[in-house]
């Protein structure tokens, strides 16, 4: 008799203890800040963060609350805005490191008013210039994505504005960026000379 009693209580132990993580994800609001410059239409983000018509710049920096971290999605609250960063070309990342890349716990503004005058232009109007580092590259035009950047450290990342609007940013051996490869229309969006 005392076997069949426990029977119910061990499953619902081992049901909430399968359930525990799933509670603790849409439970769990992080605060932080945006990592980069991302692009949101209807408050909708891609990895990719394509320059789509009618797309608007969140800025880096912007103070956030993530509401839920689900599968390949990152829902937040930014400015009384619900967006979701959707990861779509990044899915060799676990969902742990895809939120870290766009949710910093500091504020990157900080840091950036220490950059030089071009840079910051550059970062606020999300493009590059010459002797941006890696990480002033991702605060403007995002992180590039996974799948077709596997190495952080590579001479070239690869970014996309658009299906047929590729941009090749180009370091040195310092880590600096010395050039883009891009068409000219797309060059002349993200570069600043």
């Amino acid at each position: 008799m005392r076997f069949r009693n426990a029977v119910p209580a061990l499953v619902a132990i081992a049901i909430a203890t399968a359930m525990a993580p799933a509670i603790a994800r849409q439970a769990a609001k992080t605060e932080g800040f945006l990592c980069c410059n991302m692009r949101s239409f209807d408050g909708e983000v891609y990895d990719i963060n394509y320059d789509d018509e009618g797309a608007r710049i969140v800025p880096f920096g912007s103070p956030l609350t993530v509401t839920k971290q689900g599968r390949r999605k990152l829902r937040l609250l930014v400015d009384g805005e619900k967006h979701v960063i959707e990861n779509h070309y990044s899915r060799d990342l676990s969902d742990a490191e895809f939120a870290a890349r766009y949710v910093v716990a500091e504020d990157p503004r900080i840091a950036a008013a220490g950059f030089p005058e071009k840079i910051r232009e550059a970062i606020a109007s999300a493009r590059i210039t010459p002797g941006m580092n890696r990480e002033q590259v991702a605060m403007s035009l995002g992180w590039p994505v996974s799948s077709e950047n596997p190495d952080l450290d590579a001479d070239v990342w690869r970014f996309w504005l658009g299906s047929f609007e590729e941009i090749q940013v180009e370091f040195d051996a310092a880590g600096l960026v010395v050039d883009a490869s891009a068409s000219p229309l797309t060059r002349r969006k993200i570069w600043l000379p």
